[in-house]
């Protein structure tokens, strides 16, 4: 198991969303935390724009990683956004992104904040990974990659090795 597979919840899995911004989709996120979680979704949107004005959390490749601290939040949670079409996200690379996830953790999370966003990072490295997320028909299939993908992961590094 990965670290991604326990805070991600199958109803935080939304595919083929149409919106135009970074605004639009933080709105959205912030109505998956607050119909599934209880999380107020001003709290989500605005903790996600907070960290957003202190530099981009696009990580390139059409994928970003926006994240925020919550008060009064007990354990991290996400939820996975693939866009209909790509938006601008001032990535590194100048690629508009149509996958993020959208990380929520504990105002006094460090070092398990770190890990979880290295972990993101690692994941959305393999490209594998992300054209099977593109490809997947709904977000079922899309919960399953995310929450399966250190087994699939190290299955996939032993036959290239071989």
């Amino acid at each position: 198991m990965n670290l991604i597979a326990p805070l991600l919840s199958p109803d935080n899995v939304l595919v083929d969303l149409d919106a135009s911004s970074k605004k639009r989709v933080f709105e959205q996120a912030g109505l998956i935390f607050e119909n599934n979680q209880s999380i107020g979704r001003s709290v989500v949107f605005d903790s996600l724009f907070a960290r957003e004005r202190l530099g981009s959390t696009g990580l390139g490749q059409g994928v970003a990683i926006p994240h925020g601290r919550i008060k009064g939040l007990k354990d991290a949670t996400g939820a996975v956004i693939r866009l209909s079409t790509p938006i601008p996200f001032d990535a590194p690379d100048g690629k508009p992104v149509s996958l993020l996830f959208v990380l929520l953790v504990p105002e006094q999370a460090t070092e398990h904040h770190l890990q979880l966003l290295s972990e993101l990072a690692q994941l959305f490295s393999d490209s594998a990974f992300r054209e099977r997320v593109a490809e997947a028909t709904d977000a079922a299939a899309v919960h399953a990659l995310f929450t399966t993908w250190g087994a699939a992961h190290a299955a996939d590094q032993r036959r290239a090795a071989l």
